[in-house]
């Protein structure tokens, strides 16, 4: 016995001008662009992705990148006046 199957709808590609278009798109780092701004070596920052530390990041298959805003936001979380105290008022703040 045969099953009908709805038909497939045709896949809409967006024009030059449509809204979605003119949206601006996201600033982001690639692994080594952030490499390079930390001055550290790359497998450090795929270490930090396998234990989960770092800022967060945007896989897409094998693609990893950094969106600058988190880059940002984890340079703020991590800024200390000495060896052993924190900003005060920054996220994480001991």
């Amino acid at each position: 016995m045969l099953l009908a199957t709805p038909a497939l709808e045709a896949p809409v590609f967006l024009s030059a001008a449509s809204p979605e278009s003119t949206m601006p798109k996201q600033l982001v780092l690639t692994e080594a662009d952030l490499a390079s701004r930390w001055a550290m070596s790359p497998k450090t920052l795929q270490r930090w992705r396998m234990t989960g530390n770092g800022p967060t990041y945007l896989k897409l298959g094998k693609r990893v990148s950094y969106p600058l805003n988190a880059v940002i936001a984890f340079e703020n979380c991590v800024q200390h006046v000495s060896t052993s105290k924190r900003i005060p008022g920054k996220a994480g703040a001991a």
